[in-house]
């Protein structure tokens, strides 16, 4: 598996999820289908009076989702950017070209209204939950950056084995101290909830922080 294949696993999906925040910082979310893949990289056509556009317009940062038949879930964290003014024709035709039905949403000259973003740069996790253990790993797309996600075993481990018994996965091996196999991780938490040792950490995106130890009643 690579960043090249989970593009193209993207493509079999088809209709995608496209989510980007609003002026108040409000989830939006849409199904998008009109996308052309590259080897690296992927187009999309929107109109430029949505406010999907004018929320790309302004921010860039979109999080795009698909869920295949096999239990896979790929996700795809990028910052989309317009096409060069001069490339917009191209870029419209090409995706009219392989998705016919836009013809019947925007006819003739109408689809002048459209703005093509392009995604070339950015992070993504493919999740199986098709198979056990479960299987997650991660890839960048161009020059895109992982940020560290999940959780950690300390060297304050005691070695007690809780936390091996409660990983619904078994993906936890003994050892001084006991490791996560983070490829099979799911990041429930539930090692870290049941750890009287206070041992592992979660993993945040910015920086390592310890919030286990008791029980946690925040909802996930």
């Amino acid at each position: 598996m690579d960043a090249g294949t989970c593009l193209k696993k993207l493509q079999y999906v088809g209709v995608l999820e496209f989510a980007t925040a609003d002026s108040q910082g409000n989830p939006q979310v849409r199904c998008i289908s009109a996308v052309h893949y590259e080897a690296d990289c992927l187009y999309f056509f929107t109109a430029r009076g949505k406010d999907f556009c004018r929320q790309l317009l302004a921010d860039g940062r979109v999080q795009i989702l698909g869920y295949t038949k096999y239990k896979e879930m790929i996700r795809l964290s990028a910052r989309a950017v317009p096409v060069p003014s001069w490339e917009q024709t191209q870029w419209i035709n090409t995706i009219f070209a392989e998705q016919p039905y836009l013809a019947n949403v925007y006819p003739g000259k109408t689809r002048e209204i459209g703005i093509v973003f392009q995604i070339k740069d950015g992070a993504i996790e493919y999740f199986n939950l098709g198979v056990r253990p479960i299987l997650r790993e991660s890839y960048t797309l161009g020059k895109g950056t992982l940020k560290p996600k999940g959780y950690r075993i300390t060297d304050q481990c005691i070695q007690c084995g809780l936390c091996r018994e409660n990983c619904p996965q078994g993906c936890i091996e003994p050892g001084e101290p006991y490791v996560i196999q983070q490829e099979h991780c799911l990041h429930c938490g539930n090692c870290c909830e049941n750890c009287p040792a206070k041992a592992i950490i979660k993993v945040a995106s910015l920086n390592i922080q310890s919030i286990c130890g008791e029980k946690d009643s925040r909802k996930i």
